[in-house]
């Protein structure tokens, strides 16, 4: 653009460097934001129809307007087109798709002009200072955010971090602790939004993270890689279970975690208003770090069951109200920290219970066998759950047995059989009596059992069970009779019907 109507305004730079340098934003984005403000009251006085527009001459302050025409063909709109003869006669060189540049003079601003400006320029600042801050906060997610209060708000806190203000509400408070205007606040940056009315930084100190970050903070060893948090999990304001990794056998992460005389626990402590931490080891083993993160309880056995990620632990009787904790709280935090369900019982309720599986079982064995309880206690001994393993298992695996030779073994897996016969017959019975179809009883790993169940259930043809999803098929037969890739199985079988025909 050429030096039309210019007006030497070095001052007009001093203030947007003035501006930029307050707002901590890029100086071009003040200088444009006052070429918008200009150019919008130089449309006002002109007309809003013309083309104007303002430049500021980045070394001098000069204020540059001008009224732009394009050349054109055929003329659409008068006030900002011009057809090319008459473009001609202004300007020899003149071109289809470029510009005619009519210098406009100054503008003197009057009041209202110079209100307008003043709020375009104060809009387009405050555009570009919401963008900065939310392009410096959105990778600090996960970071520790110091600040100072502002204000509170209804409970909420609003924190002056320096170039912005972020929020920390109630419910990310730690139970019963109080701000007021001035106090000196650490958060934990958890999210960071673009919303309408500008960037939302939102602040925690309830976050399991904001524990993890302390501990950073406190602990070098954590900072530099060589110990490593595996997990966390917070009761905020109570109590909370720390695991920690070292990946230097030399150093123990639980004791550089502690510090000397408890020196970086209890810094963690104190920022936290006096949360009680427990940090145990993690283990790669399920069933040790279960029992690490039940500490200070003691654990006397622990089953598996790694389809339902459940866990059943067996403390001492006496360990029973530590293991669970006030209002269930050990136990809770245990297991959001190993990722596992976990039942506990006492070791008599243990003894109890295995001591009725015994009973129901040996039960089993002698009306199903018409055996004596001798006989059947030795099978329950030895690990027999089933009539079913009785019938089907090799025959050395019942000779083995203390007291059984081949003649008992032969005569129990020949009564095995024909019990398991007759009770197929009554199931099959009791199945055509509930109209289940015979292509559904043909379909491979469902028994007579099961067919019954589904016909109790009104689930008779293959249609029927097609419909079902796979958990509501385990849930009618029973999770202990078919695992979800058999259901699946079972289920697209019983589909296949609706594709026949489809790929000739």
């Amino acid at each position: 653009m050429e030096r039309i109507a210019a007006l030497p305004r070095p001052e007009l730079l001093q203030v947007a460097d003035s501006v930029a340098r307050d707002k901590g934003i890029d100086r071009d984005e003040v200088l444009e934001a006052m070429e918008q403000a200009i150019q919008k009251a130089g449309r006002s006085k002109y007309g809003h129809e013309h083309d104007i527009r303002a430049h500021v001459d980045r070394k001098t302050g000069e204020i540059l307007l001008a009224r732009y025409m394009e050349v054109v063909e055929e003329v659409e709109n008068e006030a900002t087109q011009v057809p090319l003869a008459k473009a001609l006669k202004k300007s020899p060189d003149a071109k289809l798709g470029e510009f005619l540049v009519d210098p406009l003079p100054p503008i003197d601003f009057g009041r209202i002009a110079a209100q307008t400006a003043k709020q375009v320029i104060v809009q387009r600042v405050r555009d570009a200072e919401r963008q900065r801050q939310f392009n410096e906060y959105k990778d600090r997610v996960g970071e520790i955010a110091n600040g100072l209060v502002k204000r509170v708000e209804f409970g909420n806190v609003i924190v002056d971090l320096g170039r912005a203000e972020g929020l920390l509400r109630r419910d990310e408070l730690i139970p019963r602790e109080t701000f007021r205007t001035g106090d000196r606040v650490r958060a934990y940056i958890y999210d960071v939004r673009a919303e309408q009315r500008g960037p939302q930084i939102f602040l925690s100190r309830t976050h399991p993270q904001f524990m993890a970050k302390l501990f950073a903070q406190e602990v070098p060893e954590i900072y530099d890689g060589i110990i490593e948090i595996k997990a966390v999990a917070r009761d905020s304001g109570s109590r909370a279970k720390i695991a920690v990794l070292s990946h230097d056998s030399s150093i123990d992460p639980v004791g550089a975690c502690v510090g000397m005389r408890g020196s970086r626990v209890q810094a963690v402590v104190a920022e936290l208003q006096g949360e009680k931490i427990d940090i145990i080891p993690w283990s790669g083993e399920p069933a040790t770090f279960v029992v690490n993160a039940l500490a200070p309880a003691e654990v006397s056995k622990v089953v598996l069951d790694d389809e339902t990620h459940t866990m059943e632990v067996v403390v001492p009787d006496d360990q029973l109200s530590l293991a669970i904790g006030r209002r269930g709280q050990n136990v809770r935090l245990a297991s959001q920290l190993t990722g596992w369900s976990i039942d506990i019982l006492t070791e008599a309720e243990e003894s109890e219970r295995r001591n009725e599986e015994f009973r129901s079982r040996s039960k089993m064995f002698i009306d199903a066998l018409d055996v004596d309880d001798v006989i059947a206690h030795l099978l329950v001994t030895e690990g027999f759950s089933s009539v079913e393993e009785v019938a089907f298992v090799p025959l050395e695996d019942l000779t083995d047995i203390e007291g059984f030779d081949e003649s008992i073994a032969d005569e129990l897996q020949n009564r095995a059989r024909v019990f398991l016969s007759e009770q197929d017959e009554r199931y099959d019975q009791r199945r055509k009596e509930l109209g289940v179809a015979d292509e559904l009883a043909a379909l491979d790993g469902l028994s007579p059992a099961m067919l019954v169940k589904l016909g109790e259930k009104g689930v008779k043809t293959l249609d029927d069970l097609g419909d079902l999803a796979s958990d509501e098929l385990i849930e009618i037969v029973g999770k202990d009779q078919l695992g979800s890739e058999q259901a699946n199985a079972v289920i697209m079988a019983a589909r296949a019907h609706w594709f026949e025909g489809e790929g000739a």
